[in-house]
């Protein structure tokens, strides 16, 4: 079940209505609901994957149990390791299990030795099992080291895994922000909801109206670059920037906003990435649910900055390779995640790598300075040549494109933009204005304004729902 489906549109008021008219005086009944209705819309997709969720609950469930009950470290070790091998277990066969396979055979091939790819089976990726797994394991983290306790109310675990706002493409919650909610009775606050239905709209414009629109012309450049002059593959390049920001931020805000709508608080995913001043910055305001997941669960434990300038520069490149590799089993990814790491590594050599971690760009200004502007235009720009390795279907295409793109370059002509690029202005504007504040868009003051500005996103949502056909969000892939 996608958010941009009549599905879902009838499916959210039927739960929404449920939740707060029906069952809003027994919190077990709510949750229960939640539960029910998160594995209900799970397995719109296939049914039989509701194993493998059921499966990672459980799990980490007893799991969280058990580490909490032990006295002896060695035996919450164990119990840790339960979960991980566990989820990574799943992850990994379903995601990586090929990839894998057909990478030994190639190793093989390159020595002369050929052998047929008889291992490789036809294993079908569950939709959003990169996140749930994370979320899932996180929690049995978070109870190894003392920073939470487990509950006893597995109805209020499943429906903090299963969460259908954010089940299937993030943002990855953690349990010491989402569980004590789902454990907690909620009351229904007026201005949450109309910030939760603000959020909902102005994701569903940046996805279907301006990430599905790109993505047509994305896919004809990409599938055709050989034929291509530079100009057109530069725009190329450009136009997955926009699309992949919108396509996934445009689920975030949905997920935010939905999760708002049954009193519910999750945590921003994006902060207007594009305005970084430096690859930093772009990182605290990019994927924030993945990143900081693996800052806290993988560079920390790692000795993060601890053990002097090569430790950290080892941990670095570890963290952004496996965030790559986390995307997709194709070596495109782990050559992106090597290329921001490239990106970053200068930045923390010369100690400016967090210079930005409590303020945003013209922060008392309406309008950046010259050296802020010259600084999101080289951060934006380094970001989006490093798509070309996330959109490629592979590593030669990338350098290729590069290459094409160099020694064919032209200016894109005017009749190449078309009204998408005003979409895309409308975007940049939109968020300059609210750069401060991610989770209240659409916030103007006049409220004759404000309803224009609503009947005209619905109008342009209504129109191009019907033009274009409806696609999966980009990260349902992940």
């Amino acid at each position: 079940m996608l958010f941009n489906s009549i599905e879902y549109l009838l499916f959210l008021p039927t739960v929404f209505i449920l939740y707060w008219f029906v069952f809003n005086k027994d919190l077990r009944l709510q949750n229960l609901l939640i539960f029910i209705s998160s594995y209900f819309f799970y397995g719109w997709w296939d049914w039989r994957f509701l194993s493998l969720i059921f499966l990672s609950t459980v799990v980490d469930y007893f799991v969280g149990l058990k580490i909490h009950k032990s006295q002896d470290q060695k035996v919450k070790k164990i119990y840790l390791w339960v979960s991980v091998l566990c989820n990574l277990g799943l992850l990994g066969f379903f995601k990586y299990f090929n990839f894998f396979i057909d990478s030994w055979i190639d190793l093989l091939g390159s020595f002369g030795y050929e052998q047929k790819s008889v291992w490789t089976l036809n294993v079908i990726l569950p939709v959003g099992i990169s996140f749930y797994t994370f979320q899932t394991m996180s929690y049995s983290l978070d109870i190894y080291y003392k920073k939470l306790k487990p509950t006893k109310d597995f109805i209020s675990f499943a429906s903090f895994v299963s969460f259908f706002p954010q089940l299937v493409a993030g943002p990855i919650e953690r349990a010491s922000n989402l569980l004590p909610q789902i454990l907690t009775k909620r009351v229904f606050k007026y201005e949450q909801g109309v910030q939760g239905l603000r959020l909902i709209l102005w994701g569903m414009f940046k996805k279907v109206v301006i990430a599905d629109s790109l993505g047509i012309r994305v896919d004809r450049i990409f599938d055709n670059y050989q034929t291509m002059d530079g100009g057109a593959l530069l725009l190329g390049l450009v136009y997955f920037s926009f699309q992949i920001y919108c396509d996934f931020s445009g689920y975030s805000d949905i997920a935010i906003g939905t999760a708002k709508l049954f009193g519910i608080e999750i945590m921003s995913n994006f902060k207007f990435p594009y305005f970084s001043r430096d690859i930093g910055e772009f990182w605290r305001r990019w994927h924030i649910s993945l990143s900081s997941w693996f800052r806290d669960y993988l560079y920390i434990p790692f000795g993060g900055s601890k053990g002097g300038k090569w430790m950290s520069i080892k941990n670095i490149f570890i963290i952004f390779i496996v965030s790559g590799f986390w995307h997709g089993a194709n070596w495109t990814f782990i050559m992106w995640g090597l290329t921001h790491a490239l990106l970053y590594i200068p930045l923390f050599l010369i100690g400016k790598n967090r210079q930005y971690t409590t303020n945003v760009v013209a922060k008392n200004n309406w309008f950046p300075s010259i050296k802020e502007l010259f600084q999101m235009g080289m951060t934006f720009f380094s970001t989006t040549i490093a798509w070309v390795f996330f959109r490629s279907e592979s590593i030669s295409d990338s350098f290729n494109y590069l290459i094409l793109m160099v020694s064919k370059f032209s200016i894109p002509t005017y009749e190449r933009f078309g009204i998408v690029f005003v979409f895309i202005l409308v975007l940049v504007v939109f968020d300059w204005i609210m750069r401060k504040n991610e989770r209240n868009p659409i916030n103007i003051q006049n409220k004759y304004t404000r309803w224009i500005m609503y009947i005209v996103l619905i109008y342009l949502i209504i129109s191009y729902f019907n033009i274009i056909d409806t696609t999966q969000f980009i990260y349902f892939q992940f």
